[in-house]
């Protein structure tokens, strides 16, 4: 219980923060605390666009090191593809491309009927990007 609450509490103060524009701080903890990967999947889903904008901003910074570690946070996003909201939809469809991990495809290719037909649009260019990262 303890440790969700200081869970909830490290994601508001990220959320937080990114949303300020302080995103080279937020790229420093997570380059030193691999423990936060997890929150990736919670910030994507934010209702507040500058806290999504900033996590693909993340994520793009952070997949060319620690290319590991961001791909432990596809399942986290890819929950994301049912979210009521189809903005936040489409920002994780369109996260999982920049991921670009062939374990995301199982994840979009479940969502790829979306009746929303930008998200719908946007999950088949995922699916058609990581594809082709994948192909040899």
């Amino acid at each position: 219980m303890k440790n969700q609450q200081t869970n909830k509490t490290t994601l508001k103060m990220v959320a937080d923060h990114m949303e300020g524009g302080l995103l080279e701080n937020i790229i420093d903890m997570f380059k030193h605390d691999k423990s936060l990967y997890p929150m990736i999947g919670d910030m994507i889903g934010d209702i507040r666009s500058r806290v999504r904008i900033g996590t693909i901003a993340l994520v793009e910074t952070l997949k060319e090191d620690h290319p590991e570690d961001i791909r432990t946070t596809i399942p986290g996003i890819a929950k994301l593809l049912k979210n009521s909201d189809p903005t936040i939809r489409g920002d994780a469809a369109y996260l999982l491309a920049i991921i670009g991990h062939k374990d995301a495809l199982p994840f979009l290719s479940a969502a790829i009927d979306d009746k929303h037909a930008l998200v719908k649009e946007t999950i088949e260019e995922s699916i058609k990007q990581i594809s082709d990262l994948s192909s040899p």
